[in-house]
């Protein structure tokens, strides 16, 4: 049979197939083209539905600005997302226990944006008296339970392996080459289950707040998460890989390069919205979609020990969810004075006279600045 196959060139194209790095990038070309084919029927349907954002900001100039993004499909999320699990679903290994995490999370940041946009969107708008969403307590303690479930199978799957559950920081030789293995290095700091299963609620809290919040200009969130998933993408190959891991001093995570596709997905996914959110935007992804992509950024990261990296890779994220925090608690502290124009930080320059296209563009250009950073410093240990 095999010498069949091989004479028909066969064998070697089905080779290919099996590929992981095949399966990667082909995730990211059929994400892409899923959500071009779906995104018209999708807006079709939500308009159709009446599902549209409303303007509703503390600046009566930043509402005047916002005031062309009024009825706007919002929920394009339900395609981003449903064309992230389709593809993993035709290309990845669903025996593979990252995977199959990955996805549980992705589903359940899905439902729960879900649900505050249906709130917010839907119900909020066409019965007078409802309410706007989920409440702020109850949308961070919902985040918290995935986040626990998150953080506590990635602590199971690390088992014995004390690479799975080290502490990684920018700049710290994580190993040192041995000579039939890798060897650990004194240097680095094993996590005990409690400190790894909080920092990991941590930074799944974060990031999907933090993706939630920058979405908040045409195409700046699918964007930059684009541009991280990318930059995943790669740290999944290398923390997959015993050979590359060594020689880069970096934890090896065994079946961690599979997650490659799920990446990959989200990247395409989020390449294929921006032809329908790029300025002016004909749908918006809503919490649907901008919680689950940050959440899974941030399982990645815990997964492959890459929390720091991911911190660097998302700085714009970053940056959007600290400008909140700093003008929120600045306004209190000092009975209503600002730091910024608004918050977040999109918000501030768009003031300041920035159009639109300019903030979103020169996020981006950052954004790459930042994950190639975060790249080099790799070498620099």
């Amino acid at each position: 049979m095999d010498e069949w196959l091989d004479s028909a060139g066969l064998y070697s194209f089905l080779q290919v197939l099996y590929q992981r790095e095949f399966r990667a990038f082909t995730a990211v070309v059929v994400a892409f083209f899923i959500v071009i084919l779906f995104g018209k029927p999708l807006i079709r349907l939500l308009i159709k539905w009446k599902i549209g954002d409303h303007a509703n900001f503390d600046h009566a100039e930043l509402d005047a600005l916002m005031k062309s993004k009024e009825n706007t499909p919002t929920m394009g999320g339900v395609l981003i997302i449903g064309s992230v699990l389709v593809t993993t679903f035709l290309f990845a290994d669903l025996f593979n226990q990252y995977i199959r995490l990955l996805m549980m999370a992705i589903a359940m940041f899905a439902v729960l944006g879900g649900v505050d946009d249906y709130l917010k969107l839907v119900a909020g708008h066409r019965k007078p008296g409802s309410r706007d969403g989920l409440y702020r307590w109850e949308k961070l303690l919902f985040q918290f339970g995935i986040g626990v479930v998150v953080a506590f199978m990635a602590w199971k799957y690390a088992g014995v392996s004390e690479a799975a559950r080290s502490l990684t920081l920018p700049f710290m030789r994580t190993y040192v080459p041995g000579t039939e293995a890798l060897i650990i290095s004194p240097k680095v700091i094993v996590l005990g289950a409690s400190s790894f299963i909080v920092f990991a609620i941590f930074m799944v809290m974060l990031m999907s707040n933090a993706v939630n919040i920058t979405d908040g200009l045409d195409g700046l969130a699918p964007g930059t998460v684009m541009i991280a998933s990318f930059a995943m993408m790669v740290l999944c190959f290398i923390s997959g890989s015993p050979d590359l891991a060594g020689y880069l001093l970096l934890p090896y995570i065994e079946g961690a390069a599979e997650m490659m596709v799920v990446a990959g997905a989200a990247a395409g996914a989020c390449l294929g919205f921006l032809w329908f959110n790029c300025h002016p935007a004909q749908v918006f992804m809503g919490d649907t979609g901008s919680m689950p992509l940050g959440g899974l950024l941030a399982t990645i990261a815990v997964i492959i020990r890459q929390e720091f990296l991911l911190l660097i890779i998302g700085g714009i994220f970053i940056i959007e969810i600290g400008s909140s925090f700093l003008q929120i608690y600045y306004s209190k502290f000092t009975c209503g004075k600002r730091i910024f124009k608004c918050a977040p930080i999109h918000h501030h320059y768009h003031r300041k006279g920035w159009s639109e296209s300019q903030v979103v563009t020169r996020f981006w250009v950052i954004s790459v600045i930042l994950a190639m950073i975060a790249l080099v410093t790799i070498k620099m240990r």
